[in-house]
């Protein structure tokens, strides 16, 4: 029988591609522990996925790329992220938005081919730096206090951003400035230059290897050709759906741990193995339950994503409940892997409590467990008052 890792590949070409991200998860595990300690940036990881092609799997095939479903995305991500949470949370952010700029086109086409295009040749990879101290996440609404002002030819831009994953190595990146001219923000495409400063304040519980650090602006400038559009098709959100692929990829890693610690530990006053105890087996139970109501709701999204292109936009709900179940279903998943092990997972010699540490961060990624919580409600009052 497969591994329940592999209960939704459905192809022979999946299949070829999940072994592939197999061997990348695998070498990726056996760095994790060293960058999560250091809290250090996985180049080494960055450069493997370069090689293999991954950082272009959701590139148009107009402009060499995979041009992959969010389907083949969430189970791709969910094995990467088997490996090493970090590197698959922060990969998730560049391949999930050029996914999203795929779907919803919302850049102008000659920036967007060229940036694909430098994807495909040269490894480039993308990401929005838009949360500031002062306004926490930007799904919440705030208004940055970065600004855009105008300038010969384009922009002037001032400010500082934190939570920017992928920082150490992006040479180009998106961020959100308040125009006050115009008493809006936008989204500029800027190239990393000398005016750029990455401070190195990143160092967390959990996730402590995504280079998530505060990046300053320091009058940055940026041609007028930059200022990016925020119109296009409203695609759902759906490419958001790489985060909660991650953190089910972190529980099935700590399920698979504690299987086999199970299967395998037998303390002196046992004649088998700590499987055999009933209470054990109730904990293995609970485990799958929870993991397979999460996954069955994350891969139903992703596939009616795909197939439902007109109907994208009122998808939003379901697309935040597969996320909210997923995490919160992952840390119950993470905490009864530990139970069963027992004292040993506390151990930094294994990698437990590296992802209890890693999956608590699911809980602050976008959609907040409230605001998903508000979706549903919204969506259930308003289909009760169209009666």
């Amino acid at each position: 029988m497969n591994r329940l890792i592999d209960q939704y590949i459905r192809s022979e070409d999946q299949r070829a591609r999940a072994d592939q991200v197999d061997r990348l998860a695998t070498r990726f595990a056996e760095r994790a522990e060293l960058h999560d300690a250091e809290g250090s940036f996985p180049f080494d990881n960055f450069a493997d996925l370069r090689e293999a092609g991954y950082l272009k799997i959701t590139v148009p095939t107009e402009y060499g790329g995979d041009e992959l479903s969010l389907y083949d995305l969430v189970l791709l991500q969910e094995r990467l992220a088997y490996g090493d949470g970090s590197t698959a949370l922060s990969v998730g952010w560049h391949v999930g938005q050029i996914l999203h700029l795929r779907t919803t086109r919302k850049w102008p086409e000659d920036v967007f081919a060229d940036l694909c295009r430098s994807i495909v040749k040269d490894g480039t990879m993308i990401n929005t730096f838009a949360s500031e101290a002062a306004t926490g996440s930007p799904s919440r609404g705030g208004m940055p206090e970065t600004t855009a002002v105008p300038a010969d030819g384009g922009w002037r831009i001032t400010g500082r951003k934190t939570f920017s994953t992928l920082s150490p190595i992006l040479d180009r990146f998106v961020v959100t400035a308040y125009i006050p001219d115009e008493q809006c923000a936008s989204d500029f495409l800027v190239q990393r230059t000398d005016r750029v400063t990455v401070e190195e304040t990143w160092n967390t519980l959990g996730m402590r290897a995504t280079g998530s650090h505060d990046v300053v602006l320091d009058d940055v400038f940026a041609p007028r050709n930059m200022r990016l559009s925020s119109k296009g098709a409203d695609d759902g959100g759906g490419w958001l759906l790489h985060i909660p692929a991650c953190y089910m990829g972190i529980a099935l890693a700590a399920r698979d741990f504690a299987l086999e610690f199970a299967r395998t530990y037998r303390p002196n006053n046992l004649n088998e193995p700590i499987a055999s105890l009933p209470s054990v087996q109730h904990a293995i139970g609970e485990m799958e339950i929870e993991l397979r109501t999460a996954r069955s709701l994350l891969y139903a999204a992703a596939d009616r994503w795909d197939k439902e292109t007109e109907n994208r936009p009122s998808l939003k709900p379901e697309l935040g409940m597969a996320k909210y179940v997923a995490v919160n279903n992952a840390l119950k998943v993470v905490d009864l892997a530990m139970r069963i092990v027992g004292g040993a997972s506390l151990s930094r010699k294994l990698p437990l409590e590296r992802y209890y540490r890693d999956v608590r961060a699911g809980l602050h990624n976008p959609p907040m467990d409230n605001t998903v919580i508000q979706t549903l409600a919204s969506a259930a009052i308003d289909e009760t008052s169209s009666r």
